[in-house]
């Protein structure tokens, strides 16, 4: 068991409450991951302050989330029903995820196959595993967050440690967009390209160059509302370009996708 005391919080009073609610989880026997701040430190060796905990729990499993935190003091919360649950204890509160906001990369067995064995704050728990963490950061990309930097981060402090076999799975057929955080980050580190394997650009270029002679599909399909719910709305409203989001292409219902646009203006606080 690895000890780390993870990232900055401002008061006792909030450790301990944190404290208190994943003994509890633990002592209730859900399965969950912790990420956010606390997996990013770990991982990149930033420290940073939080003001909050990330929970990662399967689908089926989050009303077991809820429950447990209910019964802590918390009161909770769905607030998208696609990725997104809360729990609150006065100012503070706990994010619990099973999906990202985008649809893509649900929480499934892997994210606990390959999560890290630690101690935070004292308690023991289970980090959702970098390759899971590079995988959902790498498709956010809004005008007020882009999570670019967190990949490189990521990638420089543990290339090393990658299953980046498991990781190019992850991404699919977004494979482009990991392919475009390694172009970025061979400029970004120069001098440490080498972190990344040399085989696995090659087979993403070599996908790249397979596709140049290959017929234009999917023309009227935008993806970009894969990278940010924003910035692409113009595509889909105006343009008459299908929305990548929506099912049977992407995961998510028309109610889905109008309920997150509907809160774009409402707060920037969600990831």
């Amino acid at each position: 068991m690895i000890e780390t005391e993870g990232p900055l919080l401002t008061t006792p009073a909030k450790a301990e409450l944190y404290r208190n609610a994943l003994g509890m989880l633990n002592r209730s026997g859900v399965p969950y991951t912790v990420g956010g701040s606390f997996a990013f430190q770990y991982y990149s060796g930033i420290s940073l302050a939080t003001k909050d905990v990330d929970i990662f729990a399967r689908p089926r499993d989050v009303a077991r989330v809820l429950d447990t935190l209910t019964r802590a003091g918390f009161k909770t919360e769905i607030a998208f029903t696609h990725w997104l649950a809360k729990a609150y204890h006065g100012d503070e509160f706990i994010d619990i995820i099973h999906n990202s906001g985008n649809g893509v990369a649900e929480v499934d067995d892997e994210w606990f196959a390959h999560a890290v064995d630690v101690e935070v704050l004292g308690v023991p728990v289970r980090l959702a595993p970098a390759e899971e963490m590079i995988w959902s950061k790498a498709m956010i990309m809004e005008r007020e967050r882009f999570d670019g930097a967190d990949v490189a981060h990521l990638l420089r402090h543990c290339s090393g440690l990658l299953d980046w076999s498991r990781l190019v799975r992850r991404f699919g057929v977004n494979w482009r967009v990991l392919l475009s955080h390694l172009v970025l980050f061979g400029f970004i580190y120069p001098g440490e390209r080498a972190l990344v394997p040399s085989a696995i650009v090659r087979e993403l270029v070599n996908r790249l160059l397979a596709e140049l002679d290959e017929p234009t599909r999917d023309s009227k399909v935008c993806q970009g509302t894969l990278l940010s719910r924003a910035q692409y709305l113009v595509d889909i409203d105006e343009w008459g370009y299908e929305d990548a989001r929506v099912t049977p292409r992407g995961t998510m219902t028309d109610a889905q996708v109008a309920e997150w646009t509907a809160a774009i203006d409402k707060s920037r606080e969600f990831p």
